[in-house]
């Protein structure tokens, strides 16, 4: 069924989805590596053709105790139409379609990690989505949609469907914290753009103090461009944290002066020569009132996070040729 599956980097040994290369994983965080195999954004794209309904059979797994945090119920959802609960185990679900013509979008049940078997059309005939350009967004909680409150929310779906592009979501809850694996794994796929979030899991998780976030940031960034030399790269500083801002963590960093470490490596970066890297400051994206829990942003906040970042991409000289339009 990879043929309507989009939003996927690799693939497990049994046919899942995962979102970091299993080749490499030795190399990764345990914690990278455990929310890779969610598969968040993961969605199947697909084109009806006088098509009543949907069914689609799949396998799922029990959900990670992390995820309960979520508190999302798992679903199959159709963009514009049904919202269909999913289970542990082998089942098939049956989606009605709005209109037997169109182009759809569902997203997956994530947190059960599916393994789908089948997509079959009720009636009528679907074809996979044509190719788009694809957007690789690598980033932390935030970027892999928490408390978001169902996945196509998340703000790289939200801007990946204004943008019109292949989002690929590589956002790591817990984790993010400029690992260089990641960045080689970021710097194997193929891409027609890069967005890069991190640093808020530098102030806490695993503490960094400012000058060892900005050492980071440089060295991630020359990682990514040994496979990216001229694609156009959006760096997205650390959003607000009431509790950090001001607070220094175990090594005497506060999270303003690790956003700034972020945003100076990126300058820097930028006024070393290269003239397709982007920064947008995240420290004014959004409010405190957008965060429901005091770190992650809601639907509200998600959706102010896609639009900020998708009107900094529609704006760069360099990304007009491949969105080729601005938000409505």
């Amino acid at each position: 069924m990879g043929e309507f599956l989009r939003g996927a980097a690799w693939w497990a040994a049994d046919g899942r989805p995962v979102r970091a290369d299993p080749g490499d994983r030795e190399r990764l965080p345990a914690d990278t590596w455990e929310r890779a195999l969610v598969p968040a954004g993961v969605r199947l794209e697909f084109e009806a053709r006088g098509v009543a309904a949907v069914e689609i059979a799949y396998e799922g797994l029990e959900g990670s105790p992390v995820d309960r945090y979520r508190g999302q119920s798992p679903t199959f959802t159709l963009l514009g139409g049904a919202e269909v609960l999913a289970d542990v185990g082998a089942h098939r679900v049956r989606l009605p379609l709005p209109r037997p013509d169109g182009k759809y979008t569902v997203h997956l049940p994530e947190v059960l990690r599916p393994l789908i078997h089948d997509v079959r059309p009720v009636g009528g005939t679907l074809e996979p989505m044509a190719p788009a350009p694809r957007w690789l967004v690598h980033g932390d909680s935030i970027v892999e949609g928490w408390a978001a409150s169902r996945p196509h929310l998340a703000w790289p779906a939200v801007a990946g469907r204004a943008l019109g592009v292949e989002d690929v979501n590589l956002g790591y809850a817990g984790a993010a914290r400029g690992e260089l694996a990641s960045a080689q794994q970021l710097a194997s796929l193929e891409a027609d753009v890069v967005t890069v979030a991190f640093g808020t899991n530098c102030w806490s998780r695993t503490p960094h103090t400012a000058g060892l976030l900005y050492e980071t940031t440089l060295a991630f960034l020359a990682a990514v461009r040994t496979g990216h030399p001229r694609t156009p790269l959006l760096v997205v500083s650390p959003v607000c944290r009431p509790d950090a801002e001001a607070t220094p963590n175990a090594l005497g960093a506060t999270l303003a002066q690790l956003r700034e470490a972020v945003e100076r490596a990126t300058r820097d970066t930028l006024r070393d020569g290269d003239d397709r890297l982007a920064l947008l400051p995240g420290a004014g994206l959004l409010t405190p009132a957008h965060l429901a829990d005091g770190v992650h942003p809601g639907d509200e906040g998600h959706a102010l996070l896609a639009r900020a970042v998708a009107e900094d991409l529609t704006g760069n000289k360099f990304l007009g040729t491949i969105f080729g339009k601005a938000l409505d």
